[in-house]
């Protein structure tokens, strides 16, 4: 096993530190100094000894210092040789957060759109545990919320603090979000690289970049677009605050979606309500299953107990030899 410092960067602070104060005790530092009529004599006769041995109590003393120096940066073995499954796969979550969002589907279940969307995304998130996944959002624009990450707990926090009216709700910019989504994708070096498609609408007119195009995009560098269409046919529903429910009829471009995910080998999903969404991302968790193994070099395995010993085998050698052997003298 190889070991490694969790705060290596602490190094740089402690290692200065104890140069200089190293060099002042062994060069500047003078300890007091007593002298008695018969000093020299005991010394020739063997009674007392020379000062060799304040050298040894200092080099230990130095010794242990260095050994809490490590046990701060906290040390840790790392198992090289062991191997874990992993995915091979980078995803890209392309999520619409136009104002449409806000409707909801289930008169049973009554949370919007981008509240189930966000909950299912984050479901979805925490069983990828190897793979990078990343978040682009679009509505009457485009933005990446997150690049490709490891982090979950980042991703879990994005996702979850997505809010509607962050990005201009009026459009959806859906070839836009596919670029953008294509782009953080196309340098990746994964086995599988797919981007999640979620939208309940149909392309604003006069977008700059053409869905169609952007699906070419994907295409061509090896990226698969799995789409969700969300919402029944008859459209979706608000709460009035005088009328109550209210149906709200919503277009959704299916014929769209579906060529987009046939073009790139991806798959069309339809998610009328929210159960049917849950079950859309357990079906793309399923099929996204690219298991290979490979060395890791990041499974750590803390070395304190090993220092800590270091460090209390140091202190006693010092007690023993400053409290029996030389004391006294």
């Amino acid at each position: 096993m190889l070991l490694r410092f969790a705060y290596v960067h602490l190094f740089y602070i402690l290692i200065p530190i104890f140069i200089v104060i190293f060099l002042y005790r062994w060069w500047l530092y003078k300890s007091p100094v007593y002298t008695y009529p018969l000093a020299q004599l005991l010394i020739k006769d063997k009674v007392i000894k020379a000062r060799s041995y304040k050298t040894i109590l200092f080099l230990l003393r130095a010794c242990t210092l260095l050994g809490l120096m490590f046990l701060i940066a906290r040390p840790q073995w790392v198992d090289e040789s062991s191997k874990v499954h992993v995915e091979g796969v980078d995803i890209v979550l392309t999520i619409d957060v136009s104002g449409s969002m806000q409707l909801f589907d289930d008169p049973h279940d009554q949370r919007m759109r981008i509240d189930v969307a966000k909950a299912e995304a984050i479901r979805f998130i925490e069983k990828r545990i190897d793979d990078p996944i990343g978040v682009v959002l679009f509505g009457g624009a485009a933005i990446t919320r997150c690049p490709l990450t490891l982090d979950k707990t980042i991703l879990k926090e994005v996702v979850g603090n997505i809010v509607l009216g962050d990005l201009d709700p009026q459009g959806t910019f859906l070839g836009t979000g596919i670029a953008l989504a294509v782009n953080r994708l196309k340098n990746s070096k994964a086995k599988s690289k797919i981007i999640i498609l979620l939208t309940d609408g149909e392309p604003s007119p006069g977008e700059k970049v053409d869905p169609d195009v952007a699906a070419d995009m994907a295409h061509q560098f090896g990226i698969k677009i799995y789409t969700i269409g969300i919402g029944g046919e008859q459209g979706g529903f608000t709460r009035h605050p005088l009328f109550g429910m209210q149906q709200v009829p919503q277009a959704l471009n299916v014929t769209l979606l579906q060529k987009i995910a046939d073009k790139t080998g991806g798959k069309f999903f339809r998610a009328r309500n929210p159960k049917e969404m849950q079950n859309v991302y357990k079906t793309i968790d399923a099929l996204e299953k690219t298991e290979y193994q490979t060395n890791i070099f990041h499974r750590y395995y803390e070395a304190f107990l090993t220092f800590i010993w270091i460090v209390v085998a140091l202190l006693a050698l010092e007690f023993v030899l400053r409290g029996f052997l030389w004391r006294g003298v």
